[in-house]
């Protein structure tokens, strides 16, 4: 299992998976930081946190997720932001789970307003997409232990310093 655990292939394997998580949390974002207001209500509509804390998700939610996927597609401080898209993908599955229990019929919010609901309703397929991107993430964290990017070329400079 050790063997297997710093086997070099991972970091070429969770590449690909990297870049495509970053790109949907940078893709996921750009609507929700243009429109706070509207992606607030998105957030009111799960129902799930108090009033009082909808307008400070609204607007810290959005960059934390570009910051990840940014940090994700330049590979820098590579597990630490698989570790925060890893979640994030929790938390939207449990969100989505308990509106779904509720029985609403709205919109993820994923990528759009509630505006859209038809393009982007809730359901469990939703489910089913949130946790490949949450697989992605967990393998990133466990396996990429020298990922390509900015980190590999920090250690490769650190270690010509030493």
């Amino acid at each position: 299992m050790s063997r297997f655990l710093k086997w070099s292939g991972h970091a070429w394997l969770s590449l690909p998976a990297r870049l495509y998580l970053g790109w949907v949390f940078v893709y996921a974002c750009i609507h929700k930081i243009a429109h706070p207001g509207v992606f607030a209500l998105d957030i009111a509509t799960y129902d799930i946190l108090p009033l009082e804390l909808v307008n400070i998700m609204a607007i810290t939610l959005p960059w934390i997720e570009l910051c990840a996927g940014v940090m994700l597609i330049v590979g820098f401080r590579t597990r630490g932001a698989a570790l925060a898209v890893l979640g994030m993908m929790v938390m939207f599955i449990v969100a989505i789970l308990m509106a779904l229990g509720k029985g609403l019929d709205m919109s993820c919010g994923c990528f759009a307003s509630q505006a859209a609901a038809e393009d982007d309703p809730i359901s469990y397929m939703t489910i089913l997409r949130d946790s490949g991107w949450l697989f992605l993430s967990v393998y990133v964290v466990l396996f990429d232990r020298n990922p390509i990017g900015i980190d590999r070329l920090l250690g490769k400079r650190r270690k010509s310093d030493a």
